[in-house]
């Protein structure tokens, strides 16, 4: 029987790597996996949310961050990249990196086939782990739906939305969001 020895790296090694690669990884204790690259609907959803709350989070407490800021999850040893994050106050650095932060109220995550059940399943039991973290947005970019899921005290409250003349409440940021400004410019296949 051949057995493959997979190369593990330690975070130090990860970061120095990414420091200067060309392409995102992500780090998932030990491993480097690189991500996928994006749609032009992947790429103009992100983009409209990002901006959509840097605007009307302005004058606010809040920050909005968008996908070129690492977080780390300390729990479980991961360096991830979602979509947008928003801030309450000033992001935490981790270990006084001004490229990973710890403390995200609210992350979006757009949905790309190949990421949408790690990002519902296993991305999201890690972000939980984050306490700050309260609001999480899922958002299709091959149709109009977004799933919510909001912290409640008894677990965590899912709520979805189809309809392109609504506005989905970010309860964590005291803001509604509309749904066409999501898919503002967005052309369905």
């Amino acid at each position: 029987m051949i057995t493959t020895v997979e190369r593990r790296y330690s975070l130090d090694e990860y970061r120095a790597i990414e420091e200067k690669a060309e392409e995102r990884s992500e780090y998932h204790d030990g491993e480097i996996v690189t991500m996928p690259g994006g749609s032009i609907n992947h790429s103009r959803i992100g983009g409209n949310i990002f901006a959509f709350l840097k605007f009307i989070l302005r004058d606010s407490k809040c920050e909005p961050i968008n996908s070129d800021l690492r977080l780390w999850i300390p729990e479980y040893k991961r360096g991830v990249y979602p979509d947008v994050m928003v801030f309450a106050d000033q992001p935490q650095l981790n270990e006084n990196r001004n490229d990973e932060v710890l403390n995200p109220i609210l992350i979006v995550e757009v949905l790309s086939p190949s990421t949408a059940d790690y990002d519902r399943q296993s991305k999201f039991r890690m972000y939980r782990s984050i306490s700050s973290f309260c609001e999480y947005l899922l958002v299709e970019q091959d149709e109009i739906f977004i799933e919510k899921y909001s912290k409640q005290s008894q677990g965590w409250l899912l709520s979805d939305f189809n309809d392109l003349e609504k506005s989905i409440s970010l309860e964590s940021v005291g803001v509604d969001l509309p749904i066409s400004e999501i898919y503002r410019g967005v052309v369905f296949g």
